[in-house]
């Protein structure tokens, strides 16, 4: 760690409220005049790029043009005497500081076939895992992992019945009637992961499980580019979303600037550390937007396949290794604070 980013972290609580200030000042500043939102991605506009996004892109390192990152030494100068330390609540006491909130999982059939609940469970417990958000295909798995341990799991409907909807679903008329049918039954808490990108934006079958999420007061989880975040917002101006992944553009200006038109859009970091820290090391412009932003990210493993079960203690660590690299309330909320704040859970070790 840098000796200035050292001194920032043990800076007293009368400088805060100006850290955050600066912080965010320099986030927006880094921005530069975007203009459209075309203009505010590299390279293609959204409409053009967005059947591009495929789960093996969604790993790669999708880098925006200079002028667009924040001057990193001059917030080193500018901020070397400033750090925001949100005071902790009252709720974050006495909890294991390592402990991790999994704010994206998968128990799909697959997985299903190889590891039972109960051996998922124990994954849970050898990697401290106090809780975790979890959705499923088909989506009765979620629900049968929640029943093994209904304190720790929460289970989002899953709205695929098997790969092929993943690409398939935004022209699937029945499926609004089979999630309104899901929902009644009761239990979820909230609906996702949806994959969807700029061309399908308008699909009225997007729109009506918006609308479905809305009536049932249910956060939605989104794999999707920035197109879609503001389609969603002109139909449900209120409603809570979970980026999955920080978005197909996992920019920090831009993310900051979706966070600030934003206030119902919240960041999943799954499968980004290598951006977040490449080699381990915490990137400045990540660090300066999770000072500006500390309750707004939420941390995930994302078993998307079973190599990544497999791996699931690595990435955990991983995921531990740049948050220690936070100031320590901060790296608490990131861990699982903002999590348990996001779907209303008490903040404390509830495992069985």
């Amino acid at each position: 760690m840098s000796e200035a980013r050292q001194e920032r972290m043990e800076l007293k609580p009368p400088e805060q409220a100006a850290a955050k200030r600066v912080a965010s000042s320099r986030l927006q500043e880094s921005m530069g005049d975007y203009g459209t939102l075309s203009r505010r991605l590299p390279g293609p506009a959204p409409d053009s790029i967005a059947k591009a996004d495929t789960d093996r892109q969604m790993h790669m390192q999708i880098h925006s043009p200079a002028r667009h990152r924040p001057v990193i030494s001059s917030m080193r100068t500018r901020l070397s005497a400033m750090i925001l330390c949100v005071p902790l609540l009252l709720l974050f006491r006495g909890l294991d500081a390592e402990a991790l909130f999994d704010a994206h999982m998968h128990y799909n059939a697959a997985d299903a076939d190889h590891f039972t609940p109960q051996q998922i469970i124990e994954i849970m417990d050898r990697n401290d895992i106090s809780q975790a958000a979890v959705t499923s295909n088909p989506p009765r798995l979620a629900k049968r992992l929640y029943e093994a341990s209904p304190g720790r799991i929460l289970p989002l409907l899953g709205v695929y019945r098997e790969a092929g909807d993943k690409q398939h679903w935004p022209a699937d008329p029945g499926l609004p009637g089979r999630i309104e049918a899901e929902l009644a039954k009761g239990g979820w808490r909230g609906i996702g992961e949806l994959h969807l990108f700029a061309d399908d934006r308008h699909s009225p079958v997007f729109r009506r499980i918006v609308e479905l999420a809305g009536e049932y007061a249910l956060p939605l989880m989104l794999h999707t580019d920035p197109a879609v975040i503001d389609t969603l917002y002109d139909i449900a101006p209120g409603q809570p979303v979970i980026w999955a992944h920080a978005g197909t553009f996992p920019c920090p200006a831009l993310v900051a600037d979706y966070l600030r038109r934003y206030p119902g859009l919240f960041v999943d970091l799954s499968v980004r550390d290598e951006r977040i820290a490449p080699g381990g090391e915490l990137q400045d412009e990540w660090f300066e937007l999770f000072l500006a932003y500390p309750d707004r990210f939420m941390i995930g493993i994302d078993t998307f396949s079973l190599s990544r079960w497999r791996e699931y203690a690595e990435v955990a660590e991983r995921i531990r290794r740049w948050t220690r690299q936070l100031p320590d309330d901060i790296a608490t909320r990131l861990r699982q604070g903002n999590a348990a704040a996001f779907f209303h859970r008490p903040l404390q070790d509830e495992r069985e």
